[in-house]
């Protein structure tokens, strides 16, 4: 997904899609915004046009490697549960590069605070490493409303309401020190979104959201 970036990684994935193109079963499609809108709007993009079994949300950087991939694949694909997200803040976690110390601090702050207003029970529900069934997810994508980096509480708040089967699992994760998320000015953006996710469902607006589990959500 091209999010309106200025530097040469949609070129590097149009030449790497030729190059694959020409080897059956192998399909590489870089979908284009045309202009910046936001991480959640460009997932909530690419999660509709998704045609397969299972959904891999993954940042283009891969602070998560792929090698991570059946940790998380096998649970969903075994029908052990509907969503599996990645965690930097389980015990098991490997995190083998850390954020500078402010921007951990900034982090569990968020974490702390994401909690205690929608009382989900993850300890990272940032990290950007996910795998869903897609039948399961297209749902909750399509009553989505947050266009930025706080998509991935409204997923889990909306998982939550559909009563979607969702577990947390470690990962090996590293600091990307390229990153372009403002630790203030972003989270500050992120917790005004999560009180709007709040509000919205408080009012009713994901009502139509029909159950699509029948177990109590994990």
């Amino acid at each position: 997904m091209d999010d309106g970036s200025r530097d040469g990684t949609a070129g590097i994935v149009d030449g790497f899609a030729a190059w694959i193109a020409a080897r059956p079963g192998v399909t590489l499609r870089l979908l284009r915004n045309g202009k910046n809108r936001g991480k959640g709007y460009s997932l909530k993009h690419g999660v509709l046009l998704a045609a397969g079994t299972h959904l891999l949300l993954s940042d283009a950087d891969f602070s998560t490697p792929i090698g991570e991939l059946p940790r998380l694949l096998q649970p969903v694909a075994d029908g052990e549960c509907d969503i599996a997200i990645g965690s930097r803040g389980l015990a098991a976690s490997n995190v083998a590069l850390r954020q500078p110390i402010w921007r951990q601090t900034m982090g569990r702050i968020f974490n702390r605070i994401v909690r205690l207003l929608t009382r989900l029970p993850f300890k990272d529900t940032q990290c950007g490493f996910k795998v869903m069934r897609r039948e399961a997810a297209a749902p909750l994508f399509r009553a989505a409303r947050v266009e930025r980096f706080a998509y991935d509480v409204e997923i889990l708040v909306l998982a939550r309401k559909a009563r979607l089967r969702v577990r947390e699992i470690p990962v090996l994760w590293r600091d990307s020190p390229g990153s372009k998320v403002h630790a203030v000015r972003d989270s500050l953006a992120m917790l005004r979104d999560v009180v709007g996710v709040l509000w919205r469902e408080r009012r009713g607006a994901y009502d139509r959201l029909e159950p699509l589990g029948e177990r109590e959500p994990a």
